[in-house]
């Protein structure tokens, strides 16, 4: 015992490598990652945004961040299947916490999410987004869009939220309607996956719907994503009502007839090409959530996004340190 240590949220003498904790024990950040809001030398942030005022069926994913940290925990100090490698070895990563949010002023929302997160982002870092409803991705796509450009949009959900928008709403069922109209993505490159419900528009964003998914091999679907977006930069968002309820039960819009936790994660581990500049997971909802199954699934898609990062992060520095040697 003498080799280990608690709570290294707090206790946490550097920002690389495995915690120690029990899985079932010590202060609950994500994947126990020091709680931060120093930004120098740190290679991927995680925040948590605790919100869900813009939803149209069933409130409480602004209690998403806390419940995905808690399943978070499972993930223990071995090498993180299926990468096979300490996420954090060489990749120097934080908690930053959560945006502060005025329950009572929800105009001013979208604001406070943009400007923490363009200051994460313009110090370089990597932004995992812990949502929070799915409006929450408009102010996150705004901030990484300001550093990058416009972006190519993957998205994996249920819906394709792309239902009008004044540009002034609050509704987690149109970000990706104001984010084309205001220049933010382009649809041209976007993909949405899992879509089984109807909308009015998709403004020329290429749809892999429900039953097609469930035909489709996880190779395939990775396949059509790569090939479409390419080497764009681009955004990663996943909404876990992408998942079957019976999967993801713990959400508030769920629809029937989606695919199970396995074969999404089967083709997320398949995106290793694509450049990501940023991701978030939303519309975790543990209130309606059993044993945690949903709140499980949501930590374990954004554990992939930073395995995700790891390696490609692993892959840069040998690179350059081949280049220089």
């Amino acid at each position: 015992m003498a080799s280990k240590s608690i709570d290294n949220a707090f206790t946490a003498t550097a920002l690389r490598g495995a915690a120690t904790d029990p899985t079932y024990a010590g202060v609950l950040s994500f994947m126990r990652r020091k709680y931060s809001k120093a930004l120098d030398g740190v290679d991927a942030v995680v925040l948590g945004i605790p919100f869900d005022a813009a939803v149209s069926n069933r409130p409480g994913a602004r209690f998403g961040p806390q419940a995905i940290r808690r399943a978070s925990a499972i993930f223990d100090n071995d090498p993180q299947y299926p990468f096979a490698r300490d996420l954090f070895e060489q990749m120097a990563a934080i908690d930053y916490g959560d945006v502060l949010l005025d329950y009572g002023n929800h105009q001013e929302t979208p604001a406070r999410i943009e400007a923490q997160a363009a200051e994460i982002i313009a110090s370089g870092a990597y932004l995992l987004g812990l949502g929070g409803d799915h409006f929450v991705t408009w102010p996150l796509l705004k901030a990484h869009a300001a550093k990058h450009g416009p972006l190519a949009l993957v998205h994996f959900d249920a819906h394709q939220d792309t239902w009008d928008d004044d540009g002034q709403r609050i509704d987690h069922g149109s970000f990706v309607c104001r984010a084309v109209r205001e220049g933010v993505i382009d649809p041209s490159a976007s993909i949405q996956i899992g879509i089984r419900t109807e909308a009015p528009e998709d403004f020329g964003i290429k749809i892999i719907p429900g039953y097609e998914v469930e035909d489709m091999s996880a190779q395939a679907i990775a396949d059509q994503i790569l090939s479409h977006v390419g080497n764009r930069p681009c955004y990663l968002t996943f909404d876990i009502d992408c998942l079957d309820p019976a999967f993801a039960p713990g959400t508030g819009t769920p629809v029937a007839g989606g695919p199970s936790s396995a074969k999404m994660l089967s083709v997320l581990r398949k995106l290793g090409p694509l450049d990501i500049r940023g991701s978030d997971v939303v519309e975790v909802a543990p209130a309606y959530d059993h044993a945690d199954i949903t709140a499980i699934a949501g930590a374990t898609v954004a554990m992939y996004m930073l395995g995700l990062k790891a390696e490609r992060l692993s892959a840069s520095r040998q690179q350059t340190e081949s280049q220089s040697g």
